[in-house]
């Protein structure tokens, strides 16, 4: 089984190392590809040098597209039988890697997300983003029909034949991460959810997410119930 691990990267030199070492240090049969969204600071520079050493796959944009699109630029260069997506940052922790796959290797579900809100060990960097988190999570439950803690988690492996369907999706920024794709995910197979590691970085140490993100957040579900474009 060969895990492809797809990482988008916008403005992340100060942890891209790290988070490559750390990736590479799980025990699984896996492919990393990075993906450069138009970054302006150092980290085409660094992914350039991991791609040269061997260490990564390296996909570059010439301008910055989105996660979304970034995520779809990964899609199309995996060969791996599942396929997760990694934040260039340190909130999430690779190590899970492995207890994420277990439900697919015994075939006790077709999909695996990792939810930050089952644990105890979620660290939110304010209560704004962390209860926004969790009401979000539970409009998407009303509207679909779902139980999940945590639709917004990085972590969510799924089989890499599903890469056509999602790369065919129309929204290409961070509402495609969070939405888009959780529903298309879920019309896909069976998914459980199971406990992951989390540390929040602030808005000061590099984190992106804002409340315009929240108002597209709740369109796009909306538009999605109702099918509306």
């Amino acid at each position: 089984m060969l895990l492809s691990i797809i990482i988008p990267v916008f403005n992340e030199s100060k942890t891209l190392k790290e988070i490559i070492r750390k990736v590479e240090k799980v025990d699984v049969s896996k492919e990393i590809i990075a993906v450069n969204d138009g970054s302006s600071d150092d980290s085409r520079v660094i992914l350039e040098e991991l791609e040269h050493e061997g260490r990564i796959k390296l996909i570059n944009h010439g301008k910055n597209l989105g996660k979304g699109a970034a995520i779809k630029s990964g899609l199309k260069k995996i060969s791996g039988d599942f396929v997760i997506i990694q934040d260039a940052d340190l909130e999430y922790n690779p190590d899970d890697y492995l207890k994420l796959l277990e439900p697919l290797i015994k075939k006790e579900a077709d999909i695996v997300f990792g939810s930050r809100n089952m644990g105890t060990n979620n660290v939110p960097i304010n209560r704004y983003y962390f209860y926004g988190g969790l009401l979000s999570s539970k409009i998407f439950n009303f509207l679909f029909n779902t139980n999940f803690t945590d639709i917004h988690t990085c972590y969510k492996i799924f089989p890499a034949k599903l890469a056509q369907t999602l790369i065919n999706l129309p929204g290409n920024d961070f509402v495609f991460d969070a939405v888009e794709l959780t529903h298309a995910l879920i019309k896909s197979g069976k998914v459980i959810e199971i406990p992951i590691n989390y540390t929040a970085r602030s808005v000061k140490a590099g984190k992106k997410l804002n409340w315009r993100h929240g108002f597209a957040i709740f369109g796009a579900m909306f538009r999605l119930r109702f099918n509306l474009n």
